[in-house]
């Protein structure tokens, strides 16, 4: 009785341990787009006879993602989506951070301690505090082979996560992939390819003109209809439709290179596209150039999707589509509806704080700086006058109320248990004042850079997941803390 007892155990662990092998295809591709929005994907999905897009509305699971933290128009985005946190755990709150040390600003993914591949850019995802999907794919599969390939360097770092194998960027300017030595395998063979085989070169020599007769699209300007569009590809290389065009390609080479996708051990593909045209100043569609980026997106996703069934059969590959948030509704559309948007400038609040406090405790450096929603004291100062950095956190606080546009302000230690913050702020980068805008206002670092280009009070992103086998889905909207075990369920 025993020994039948141990036997049938057996077999119902080597089966348990078999399905789960299988139940996760062989393939899953993410693919995050800055700029997809649904209206945009409702409003052409008529026009598409053919095309990735289309098999993906008409196939796929899809739904909307909210972010349930502050979204700036960064990579904060993609790290929720990527670790299902927000970035009071992911730690990744905005694409730059103030180092009180030297009172600059900083990348949020820069690293001293490793070295760029081709790039001055020393990058890795050291300052990711959370697993993200990639991490979670390797501590599942630790034989699994994982690749990022992107437009943007800390995008791709963060689709990259701390374990995949190697992680490029197209760099514009040299028209070449680069990478980061933070990756066991560096500059995969396959992008070393296409450096050296001219391809970059070859795309980035075209003229990118319209794909179709002008009257064909949906909504060119007026500048457009009399004079049409045309590009240098290389003057606007990540805009441009070449650009998903190298990253797919890319990606297929790696797939073919690398075996992905041909044995019983799951591999991960993380891809960075982009739907923005060189001109756009929303994400919203409203020139035939920015729709044409669409018309060949679709075109690329389907030759991606193509090439995979040949290669390894439509049931042992998945593929996922996230709108990322980048610009959200442009500051003229929201003034032409009676909605006008007005700008905050940090640098110059800082400095007022900065006399402030001179008039108060006397003339001396009081205000390191400000950053994002945050107001940087001196702390060193304080100490060596003995004075209380609490008191003088909410003397701050108290004059910045009187600002106009804000509608919050309190020291840092309250704010990161405020209910409208505590998501929103990572601890290691909060100033030692905190302050939110009100509705309708623009972060801005100074008189020229905006901070905050998402002036959308809940941007949202589409999800589309099609998977060659089946696989239960939620229903309903989504969190971006929720996308991540999409892929593990």
């Amino acid at each position: 009785m025993r020994k039948n007892r141990l036997f049938y155990t057996l077999i119902l662990f080597f089966c348990s341990h078999w399905s789960v092998c299988f139940s996760t295809p062989r393939l899953t591709i993410i693919a995050v787009v800055d700029g997809l929005t649904s209206e945009n994907l409702s409003m052409l999905r008529p026009y598409w006879q053919q095309g990735g897009l289309r098999t993906l509305s008409e196939e796929s699971y899809q739904t909307s993602v909210s972010f349930p933290h502050l979204v700036y128009g960064g990579n904060e985005t993609t790290a929720t989506l990527m670790t299902g946190t927000t970035p009071d755990r992911h730690g990744y709150s905005m694409d730059k951070y103030f180092l009180r040390r030297d009172r600059r600003r900083h990348a949020m993914l820069e690293d001293e301690q490793t070295w760029g591949i081709g790039t001055t850019l020393r990058l890795s995802p050291r300052a990711l505090l959370s697993k993200t999907i990639s991490d979670r794919m390797r501590l599942l599969y630790p034989a699994s082979k994982i690749f990022a390939v992107g437009l943007n360097p800390e995008t791709s770092v963060i689709l990259a996560g701390h374990a995949a194998n190697a992680c490029c960027w197209l760099d514009a300017e040299q028209q070449q992939w680069v990478a980061t030595a933070a990756y066991s395998s560096g500059l995969p063979t396959a992008a070393y390819d296409q450096n050296q085989n001219g391809r970059i070169a070859t795309l980035a020599a075209r003229q990118w003109i319209p794909r179709m007769d002008m009257p064909a699209y949906t909504c060119p300007t007026e500048v457009e209809k009399k004079k049409s569009f045309s590009y240098e590809v290389g003057e606007v290389l990540l805009r441009s439709p070449e650009a998903n065009t190298l990253v797919i390609e890319l990606a297929l080479a790696l797939q073919q290179n690398e075996k992905m996708g041909t044995d019983q051990i799951p591999d991960l593909l993380m891809l960075q596209l982009n739907s923005l045209s060189p001109l756009a100043v929303s994400d919203k569609i409203q020139s035939a150039e920015h729709e044409d980026m669409y018309l060949r997106l679709n075109h690329d996703l389907g030759f991606l999707m193509e090439q995979l069934d040949r290669r390894i059969g439509r049931e042992n590959y998945q593929i996922l589509v996230v709108g990322r948030p980048v610009l959200g509704t442009d500051p003229q559309t929201l003034n032409d509806i009676h909605m006008p948007v007005q700008q905050f400038n940090v640098d110059r609040a800082a400095a007022l704080i900065g006399t402030y406090l001179m008039a108060i405790y006397g003339h001396e450096r009081w205000v390191d700086g400000g950053y994002g929603q945050s107001i940087y004291l001196n702390r060193t100062l304080i100490e060596q006058k003995r004075l209380a950095l609490e008191t003088i956190a909410r003397q701050v606080a108290s004059f910045l109320l009187d600002f106009e546009g804000i509608q919050l302000a309190m020291p840092a230690h309250e704010a990161i248990m405020h209910p409208q913050l505590q998501t929103s702020l990572c601890k290691r980068h909060t100033g030692d004042v905190v302050f939110v805008l009100q509705p309708g206002w623009q972060l801005m670092q100074d008189e020229r850079h905006a901070i905050d280009k998402v002036v959308d009070d809940d941007p949202q992103a589409p999800l589309l997941f099609w998977s060659g086998s089946l696989r239960p889905m939620p229903e309903g909207k989504l969190t971006a803390t929720d996308v991540a075990d999409l892929i593990f369920k």
